[in-house]
């Protein structure tokens, strides 16, 4: 009979008490977070980026390493914990203790958002640029060793400030007080998508400040390792301007981005616009055409190819014409333009990275504390990047960060510490088990 008043009764059920006490021992609802500590095990990150940070403390007082304290942040974000004060009480967590090195039971609590807080604010702008070129190092660094060709997608988004956050201003296209962040995103042959870096950036930014910085970087990384590989930049009209172009060129790279539409370009596409027009009488709805032409704006030092894509949507009764300007030869027209269309990836990752991510927890005063927490959710990014790639093969090869956290991170577990082991009890009835264990084999491989 339950009687203790810490009990919590329950209706019965088939004539039998359900009563609830808290007395379960050690127990955690994060067990997956293993699997994200091992993603970084194989990976290297935290350790690399652990490696440029200057620890000004005095190490005999020192509890928490910055090693420990990068990942126990890491960790919890990948978690879904994004806010540095969770740690207050997630940093008693015996799967996230466990993840970062420490004994579930007998060690002691991991740092708190305090301690945090300090390391996000002590960093200096020398220290975050480091730390970004580790993140795009490691991830260049588990590229496939045959890699041939990648693609570098940029595109920019808002982040919405709700304070006094040094650097935040009033953006009229976005209609309010933000950030406007700067990610760059690499696709290898595979397929797969990696977010290689992420810059923060005030929120009166136009779209190419920072980019041609960014990509001069990526580039070095990637000749560093691949010294013959091909790269091609992929991006919007916002990024269609003579200054990248001229980069791109000078640097020796391809690139596909988007053109606004203007007077010029559209007398230059009249015949594949009549040709839609006239297919469009005939055939009725869904036809569209492609064609190139030669190009020169009035800043440009001469003409470039164009391809445009000519279509009258469904949904409205008129020609609705779209640019790109390459320097690529090899494509048809139609190819192109396809190439160019699966930059929209890019903003799924985008999304998954602000929704699944909570990239938007930028809300220090500091502008580089700010620029700190990008990172370190970036670095979560590239850790679920990890699990994802190991998910090839299994029915969740094309989950999002989201879907994984919930089926496969979010798993309860009873841990029980010996003097020789730590046991995490998972439910029987578990329905993942098979792809745990896919994963922990792919991710022991090459693992260090």
């Amino acid at each position: 009979m339950a009687n203790s008043c810490f009990d919590i009764v329950f209706p019965a059920a088939r004539g039998r008490e359900v009563v609830c006490r808290f007395d379960g021992g050690d127990l955690t609802s994060d067990a997956g977070l293993l699997l994200v500590a091992e993603a970084d095990l194989k990976l290297g990150l935290t350790e690399s980026m652990a490696g440029v940070i200057s620890d000004g403390r005095q190490q005999g007082k020192v509890r928490h390493s910055v090693l420990e304290m990068l990942r126990e942040r890491i960790y919890a974000i990948a978690g879904g914990y994004e806010d540095a004060n969770d740690l207050d009480i997630l940093g008693s967590d015996p799967a996230l203790k466990t993840a970062c090195g420490r004994l579930a039971a007998s060690d002691g609590a991991l740092a708190s958002q305090p301690t945090i807080s300090r390391l996000e604010n002590a960093l200096s702008e020398r220290e975050l640029l480091r730390m970004g070129i580790r993140i795009a190092k490691r991830v260049i660094a588990n590229l496939p060793a045959d890699t041939k060709k990648v693609t570098l997608d940029v595109d920019d988004t808002e982040d919405p400030c709700h304070g006094q956050q040094e650097l935040e201003f009033f953006n009229g296209y976005h209609g309010g007080h933000c950030y406007i962040p700067l990610y760059v995103h690499l696709t290898a042959e595979d397929s797969r998508q990696w977010l290689l870096g992420a810059l923060l950036r005030s929120g009166k930014s136009c779209a190419t400040k920072g980019l041609l910085a960014a990509l001069r970087i990526a580039v070095r990384l990637l000749r560093d390792r691949f010294p013959d590989v091909a790269i091609t930049v992929r991006g919007d009209s916002a990024f269609g301007i003579w200054d990248v172009m001229k980069f791109c060129e000078a640097m020796g790279l391809g690139y596909v981005l988007g053109l606004n539409r203007n007077k010029a370009l559209d007398r230059l596409s009249t015949p594949v616009q009549m040709d839609t027009a006239l297919k469009y009488k005939y055939e009725g709805e869904g036809c569209r055409e492609y064609g190139e032409f030669g190009y020169k704006a009035n800043t440009w030092d001469g003409e470039r190819r164009v391809i445009v894509k000519s279509e009258i949507p469904i949904d409205r009764d008129e020609l609705n014409p779209r640019f790109v300007v390459t320097n690529l030869t090899q494509m048809t027209p139609e190819e192109v333009y396809a190439f160019y269309c699966r930059r929209g990836n890019q903003e799924n990752r985008i999304k998954e990275m602000k929704l699944d991510l909570a990239s938007g927890r930028t809300s220090c005063h500091r502008f580089l504390a700010n620029q700190c927490r990008l990172l370190l959710h970036t670095a979560a990014c590239v850790l679920m990047g990890v699990l994802q790639e190991a998910l090839s093969g299994t029915r969740w090869a094309a989950a999002q960060v989201g879907t994984i956290r919930l089926r496969l991170l979010k798993v309860g577990a009873r841990i029980v510490e010996t003097c020789r082991k730590i046991w995490f009890h998972l439910p029987s009835s578990y329905t993942e088990q098979e792809i745990w264990r896919h994963i922990r084999r792919r991710l022991a491989e090459g693992a260090g």
